[in-house]
C-alpha cells in the first residue's frame, strides 16, 4: 500500500470519528427532556425590558411561559399583574428585591392571580426562574407566598437517598412546587406521574432514563438541565442515578398520583 492510499484511509477514519462525535448527544424524544438551557437562544420579553431570557416552555396564545432570566446589575421593573395568571419566581443566584423583601439564592415567591404588580429590583444582578401559569379555579392560595428555601428543612422521602423541601402545596388544586435532593449514587425506580411534571436541575450532575415505546432513553443532565414530562410518562429505572449531589426544582399544576412501574417494557409504559 502506497503513502497516498494510507493517507486516504487515515483521512476517512478521522472523518468517520468526527461524524460519530457530532452524532453523539441526547436521544431524540417525543417531549422536552435532556434539554440544557444554556444551549437555547436568548429571547426578548416585553414585560421585562433589559433582561436576557431563555424560554424552555410556553404558549403565546395562552400567555403562559417558563423561563430562566438574567437580570443585570441595577435593574428595576415590576412583576406585573396578569388576570387569570399566577407567577412563580425562584432565585438561582444573586439577589432580587421583591417589594420590601430581599430574596437571595434559594428565594421563592408565588404571586397568585389578582396580585397587584410588585416592584422588582436588583443592585448586584440575579438569575431567576420565572413561571407564568394559568390559574386553576380550585386553587385556594389567594395571597402571595414568599420564603427563603434555605430556612426550610430537608425531609426524607425514603431510604433511597432522596429528600425534599416543599415550597408550595395548594390543598385545593393539588398544585405543588418542591425541591428534590438526590444523594450521589442514589438510584430511582421506574415511576410515572398522573399529571404533567417539569423540572430544572438547580445543582449537580444527574443521569436519567425516559421510557419511550418500551425502550429506555438515557442521558445526563448538568446544572441548568430541564425536562417537561407529559402525564403517565414512565421514567427512572436502574440507570437513573445522581452522579454528584443533585438538587431539582419540580412543578406540577394539578393533584398527582405517582405509580411504581416494574420495568420500562411493562405493558402500557410507552
Amino acid at each position: 500500500m502506497n503513502k497516498k492510499s494510507t493517507s486516504r484511509i487515515i483521512a476517512c477514519l478521522v472523518a468517520a470519528l468526527l461524524v460519530v462525535g457530532c452524532a453523539s448527544g441526547p436521544p431524540e424524544m417525543p417531549y422536552p427532556a435532556f434539554i440544557q438551557i444554556d444551549e437555547l437562544p436568548d429571547m426578548f420579553m416585553a414585560s421585562l425590558p433589559g433582561i436576557r431570557a431563555k424560554q424552555f416552555a410556553g404558549d403565546p396564545q395562552m400567555r403562559t411561559t417558563a423561563n430562566r432570566i438574567d437580570l443585570p446589575m441595577e435593574w428595576s421593573g415590576t412583576s406585573g399583574a396578569s388576570p387569570g395568571k399566577a407567577l412563580e419566581i425562584f432565585v438561582l443566584a444573586g439577589e432580587l428585591q421583591l417589594a420590601d423583601v430581599l430574596l437571595g439564592n434559594g428565594g421563592y415567591a408565588y404571586l397568585p392571580s389578582g396580585t397587584l404588580g410588585f416592584n422588582m429590583t436588583t443592585s448586584v444582578g440575579a438569575r431567576i426562574l420565572y413561571f407564568l401559569d394559568d390559574v386553576d379555579t380550585k386553587a385556594v392560595i389567594k395571597t402571595p407566598l414568599i420564603l427563603d428555601s434555605q430556612l426550610v428543612d430537608w425531609r426524607s422521602v425514603d431510604e433511597d437517598g432522596r429528600s425534599k423541601k416543599v415550597l408550595r402545596a395548594d390543598p385545593g388544586s393539588g398544585a405543588r412546587t418542591w425541591l428534590l435532593r438526590v444523594e450521589p449514587g442514589a438510584v430511582l425506580p421506574w415511576t410515572s406521574s398522573s399529571v404533567l411534571q417539569e423540572g430544572y436541575l438547580v445543582m449537580g450532575h444527574y443521569q436519567h432514563s425516559e421510557c419511550v415505546a418500551g425502550e429506555a432513553k438515557t442521558a445526563e443532565y448538568l446544572t441548568g438541565g430541564y425536562f417537561r414530562r407529559p402525564p403517565d410518562a414512565v421514567n427512572g429505572g436502574p440507570e437513573a442515578i445522581a452522579l454528584t449531589e443533585s438538587i431539582w426544582i419540580l412543578r406540577e399544576q394539578k393533584k398527582s398520583v405517582t405509580t411504581l412501574v416494574d420495568s420500562c417494557g411493562q405493558p402500557g409504559s410507552g
